[in-house]
């Protein structure tokens, strides 16, 4: 049987604490100081709505689609100066955040290929 990469992770417990870490890391890392000064003083709703989503993207419960609709991520993200140094740091958080908390090599190098053509989508700034 296929095995998403929902279940491959763990389920909502697994991707909660994926992003737990995320953003903990985003908030003690002074590598990644510029990805955190975009998100504000309160990280609350951006835990949650990237919970939401992820366990969606990866194939779980759409949570993120059942209260918000499609997730319009590059729309959503225009008012954000999202450059190569947001991207790279963003990328890095994230793949720092699955080693951490023990996503299986082979699924993180998928997610980690995944998430940075994403993140290069997002861009809306050129150069840095």
């Amino acid at each position: 049987p296929t095995v998403t990469p929902f279940e491959w992770i763990g389920g909502e417990a697994r991707v909660h604490a994926l992003v737990e870490r995320f953003y903990d890391l985003m908030s003690l890392e002074p590598a990644y100081a510029e990805l955190r000064a975009t998100h504000g003083s309160d990280l609350t709703q951006a835990r949650q709505k990237l919970f939401w989503f992820l366990c969606g993207w990866l194939g779980g419960p759409n949570h993120y689609i059942e209260r918000f609709g499609h997730p319009r991520l590059r729309m959503r993200h225009m008012p954000f100066a999202i450059g190569i140094r947001e991207r790279d740091q963003w990328v890095a958080c994230m793949d720092q955040a699955m080693g951490e908390v023990g996503v299986p090599g082979e699924l993180r190098e998928r997610l980690q290929q995944s998430f940075f053509q994403t993140a290069d989508w997002m861009r809306n700034q050129h150069g840095a």
